[in-house]
């Protein structure tokens, strides 16, 4: 029932419309050995460049990281992952035209989305580099003002109208580009500033974005392309990410609440319990497949966390099921 849930929660994930949050599925993956990565985006359209994911290290696990020689450290935004194409113009020397915007996908192919994010980017660049094309990765992100800004970055990608997309607070922020034409990945980033993106390097971004921690990777980018990649993910660079603190309290009963778009969904009502420095007696739910999934039922034990040290969320039961 919990892999089922899973393989749900990453097709919606990769197809721009996340269900649970990272800290839920993190942790439900972890209790329940589940390891496959990406959805299958049969429908998709190949990137130009496979986009990877990122090893995970929690605070306080820096020792079992990899070690890089000249170690840069940038912000690691709470959006959805997207890769914007440019193609070299025919006339004009390292100038280059946007072609395609793709979603994340399985990270080998993902949705057309260029219609509805063209405008949130530059129409041409210029890079110094002699190459065919570039492809440039970012995040697609809210201010953090906005309520569940991930989901709402990511739910745009999904609107059929660009109109209303063209509505939404929405901003893109390069954090790579590849093939790599700098030596270092600090000039790479400097490259992108200076072709009109706003970039990780800037240090005002978590105070506007939701952040999940940090990326710490090899600065040097020939030793980046030298240590090569798994089948997931690069082995000079990963996520430091905080690790939730869970306590444990009892589910009381369950409410159903109707949201501000006319969705029913479940709210635990829990013995009032203390989460970092905020008393929490409610949590969503989510859905019944939610709660069948976790096995919960009124009475038993759960394990709490503030996801993004905000909002409460049961991320599992503790007793027996």
């Amino acid at each position: 029932m919990i892999k089922d849930l899973l393989d749900k929660a990453s097709k919606a994930y990769y197809d721009g419309a996340p269900i649970i949050s990272d800290e839920e599925f993190d942790n439900l993956a972890e209790k329940s050995g589940y390891n496959k990565v990406g959805a299958d985006a049969v429908k998709g359209v190949p990137h130009f460049f496979r986009m990877y994911s990122l090893q995970k290290v929690h605070y306080g696990e820096e020792v079992l990281a990899p070690k890089f020689e000249q170690p840069i450290t940038t912000v690691k935004l709470d959006g959805a992952a997207i890769s914007i194409t440019y193609c070299c113009h025919l006339l004009l020397k390292n100038t280059f035209k946007l072609y395609r915007i793709l979603t994340r996908g399985d990270g080998i192919k993902g949705l057309d989305v260029t219609d509805k994010l063209r405008h949130l980017v530059p129409a041409t660049i210029e890079l110094p580099t002699d190459a065919l094309a570039v492809q440039i990765n970012a995040e697609l992100v809210a201010p953090k003002t906005i309520e569940n800004a991930r989901n709402y970055a990511a739910g745009a990608m999904n609107l059929k109208s660009v109109e209303e997309v063209k509505t939404r607070d929405l901003t893109v922020v390069a954090y790579d580009c590849v093939p790599g034409f700098y030596n270092t990945y600090f000039d790479t980033l400097g490259a992108l500033w200076h072709a009109g993106f706003k970039t990780v390097k800037a240090p005002e971004l978590s105070d506007k974005f939701p952040t999940d921690g940090f990326v710490v990777r090899e600065n040097d980018n020939a030793k980046f392309n030298a240590a090569g990649h798994t089948s997931k993910h690069p082995r000079a660079a990963y996520a430091l990410k905080p690790k939730p603190t869970a306590v444990t309290t009892t589910l009381i009963d369950v409410e159903w609440q109707v949201g501000r778009t006319g969705v029913v969904s479940p709210v635990a009502i829990l013995e009032p319990v203390l989460v970092g420095d905020a008393t929490v007696s409610r949590a969503t739910l989510h859905n019944m497949e939610y709660i069948n999934a976790l096995g919960l039922t009124l009475g038993c034990t759960v394990e709490l966390i503030r996801s993004g040290e905000i909002i409460p969320r049961i991320v599992g039961r503790v007793d027996s099921v």
